[in-house]
């Protein structure tokens, strides 16, 4: 999925504070099925950015093109649909429905987006569970599973539904070297079969080896790495 920006500005408010703009983006353009490393210090805008990018955070002006639609210009309702069906974002605090099991939460973007018909969804869940290294932990709350574990079932959720576009928040932050690895891989294995585009943010130098795609976000601006 083709993805540009144009003219994106955000400025957060405080009362009492002075207005301070984390994202000042002229244009940006990530041609589908594209792989990106978004790099930039702790507070940077990284997550920010993302969020903008995923339809959660409206942003002060600017346009989002997702493909043909403008993400902004859809009514939050066809927002929330879009991007259940086709966005899938690995949050860096993996937000997983603590009420629910592993499997349940990786099936419920499944029952949003309505991408898997209703009788596949299970066998879908349970294949990325597998995937990632926790099938026999289906069962699972997340209370029961170790930070790394939930990570991963958050990766496993947002691959469930073949999105075309899939963010990453940090996503190897919290894990182990092998990993941090298994799940990279798997990232940019699903991305590359389906043409899907991955946008990774991190601040981990080993992930600079992993992407010929790399922009640095420093005040607010994109820069691509080597221009």
């Amino acid at each position: 999925m083709d993805l540009r920006l144009d003219q994106l500005r955000h400025t957060y408010t405080a009362p009492d504070l002075a207005a301070r703009t984390v994202l000042d983006i002229e244009t940006w353009q990530v041609p589908s099925g594209d792989q990106v490393l978004l790099r930039g210090i702790s507070g940077s805008g990284k997550t920010t950015l993302l969020n903008v990018l995923a339809g959660l955070l409206r942003p002060t002006a600017g346009t989002v093109w997702l493909g043909e639609r403008s993400l902004y210009a859809l009514s939050e309702v066809e927002r929330d649909r879009l991007r259940a069906a086709t966005i899938g974002y690995v949050f860096q605090m993996h937000h997983l429905v603590p009420t629910l099991s592993a499997l349940e939460n990786v099936e419920m973007p499944l029952v949003f987006g309505r991408s898997v018909p209703g009788h596949q969804r299970r066998a879908r869940a349970l294949e990325v569970l597998d995937r990632v290294g926790l099938v026999n932990y289906a069962r699972y709350r997340p209370v029961q599973l170790s930070t790394g574990q939930r990570l991963r079932v958050a990766v496993a959720r947002a691959l469930a539904s073949g999105p075309m576009l899939v963010l990453a928040d940090e996503p190897t932050a919290a894990l182990d070297m092998a990993s941090a690895h298994m799940v990279m891989d798997l990232l940019q294995e699903e991305c590359r079969e389906r043409g899907a585009t991955l946008i990774v943010a991190s601040h981990d130098p080993s992930m600079n080896a992993r992407f010929s795609h790399v922009v640095d976000l420093s005040n607010g601006v994109l820069v691509e790495a080597g221009a």
